[in-house]
């Protein structure tokens, strides 16, 4: 079975166990917390990847780390997780968590690239079009790239809609070689 499938499984499981104990805000942040911490500490990932380093060091490293800082339902599926020798899933279990709270909460994420930030009046109008598309609450995540020289890419989920003046320009160059 492929990994991210685990993940989905094992995230969806907890998604499900902390529901069911009314902690499922405490177990999101604890989740974002361990994302933030793989993020900024390579070497406990790789150390979690380990073949070398035995199951139980690792449940030492994370009790070390998490034990005193996540509810106890988060540190349980590390527990069991390693218990299963599949300590290595835990940064992408992280991830799929976070895709399992948002269709929990009805949340969509978007994304929008632009040359400039955004007006308050832009990103209000950017909430507004999502929100109509999907019918859900949007968390907009602003991203700016000058090398688009104009317009917007919005992406949200698997799709794009590209009005960027890089684009177009690119749309052009094909046309001319044709």
């Amino acid at each position: 079975m492929s990994e991210q499938s685990v993940a989905f499984r094992y995230a969806k499981s907890l998604i499900g166990l902390a529901a069911e104990k009314g902690v499922v805000e405490k177990v999101h942040e604890d989740m974002k917390f361990f994302d933030q911490v793989c993020d900024e500490n390579r070497q406990l990932v790789l150390t979690l990847k380990s073949p070398i380093v035995k199951h139980l060091q690792k449940l030492g490293i994370l009790t070390a780390i998490f034990k005193d800082k996540v509810d106890p339902v988060t540190f349980s599926i590390f527990e069991i997780i390693t218990k299963k020798n599949r300590e290595k899933l835990l940064p992408a279990i992280a991830e799929e968590f976070q895709r399992q709270y948002a269709l929990y909460k009805g949340i969509q994420k978007a994304e929008v690239t632009t040359v400039s930030p955004l007006t308050d009046a832009q990103k209000a109008e950017f909430i507004r079009l999502v929100t109509e598309a999907t019918g859900k609450t949007v968390e907009l995540v602003e991203k700016v790239n000058p090398e688009l020289i104009g317009g917007y890419v919005l992406r949200i989920n698997d799709r794009q809609i590209d009005t960027s003046v890089k684009a177009r320009l690119n749309d052009l160059k094909v046309s001319f070689l044709q």
